[in-house]
């Protein structure tokens, strides 16, 4: 069962707006993992011309799921969803990449917050077959007045 599949709720949770939105789904949320998806449409901008969508698209796909993550986790909380940063990149390995009309999950394990950083370990599924792994740290952002 799916919670959230409203492209209006999920603009709500992350700070990524169209045309660069790669998540479309919030699918499983606890407290350390999240499952979001995301089908993926014929015109994006990290759609390659040869119809799949990009390295850079995949790792992307990633990190909105963090921020998805740390978004329904501000918004149970009431409190207005962070905006977040890559700070870094480990160990990412891509298999295959993912064509337009695929849907894509990917389930983020979140190994360790500290101060703001959260680092994760995940995968990136097409069907049953994970097309990637790897893992990541984002930072949040300090709010400037």
């Amino acid at each position: 069962m799916t919670l959230i599949s409203s492209q209006e709720a999920i603009g709500k949770l992350i700070p990524q707006q169209p045309p660069f939105v790669l998540v479309d789904k919030l699918i499983t949320y606890e407290t350390d993992c999240i499952i979001a998806g995301f089908d993926i449409p014929e015109q994006h901008v990290l759609v390659e011309e040869s119809g799949f969508l990009s390295e850079a698209g995949v790792i992307e796909h990633f990190a909105q799921t963090i921020a998805l993550h740390q978004g329904y986790d501000y918004a149970l909380r009431n409190m207005r969803p962070p905006v977040g940063y890559i700070g870094s990149v480990k160990n990412f390995e891509i298999y295959e990449l993912p064509r337009t009309g695929d849907q894509i999950h990917t389930r983020i394990s979140i190994l360790q917050r500290l101060f703001g950083v959260t680092a994760v370990r995940g995968e990136v599924k097409l069907g049953e077959k994970i097309i990637a792994i790897g893992e990541m740290r984002t930072v949040i952002a300090k709010e400037t007045e």
